[in-house]
């Protein structure tokens, strides 16, 4: 059996992914798979922790974009924890860091999850 290398665990109530030091094309299909899961009980917000996570190619964005236009319709959410100072300047580049909500540790990204009403909430943690 394959190393789970984006585990999946239910945080307060919130599913959350874990991921490793780097993201790649290599294990960019492993990331959707591990959102399409963690989304699988139904619209709901998602965490993912990134705080681990050195490196983001574009493979990866597009899988958490994927995940966030999937989430959005269904009325849910994917909030980021995200600390490494790459993957904060690849989100800055890009423009998504106004479109993912994203945080700078696991703790904040759940306080603010289970304290948001609706999926509008907003990012306000990390730049």
């Amino acid at each position: 059996m394959p190393e789970v290398r984006f585990p999946v665990d239910v945080v307060q109530g919130i599913p959350v992914v874990a991921t490793p030091e780097e993201i790649d094309i290599n294990n960019a299909p492993e990331l959707r798979i591990a959102l399409l899961a963690a989304s699988a009980d139904g619209p709901r917000t998602i965490v993912v922790d990134m705080t681990r996570t050195l490196f983001c190619d574009s493979a990866g964005l597009h899988a958490l974009v994927g995940a966030h236009r999937r989430a959005k319709a269904e009325g849910g959410a994917v909030v980021l924890a995200v600390s490494g100072h790459g993957v904060l300047r690849m989100l800055e580049l890009t423009g998504l860091g106004t479109v993912l909500p994203n945080f700078t540790s696991l703790a904040e990204a759940l306080a603010q999850t289970a304290g948001a009403t609706g999926p509008a909430q907003q990012a306000s943690g990390a730049a």
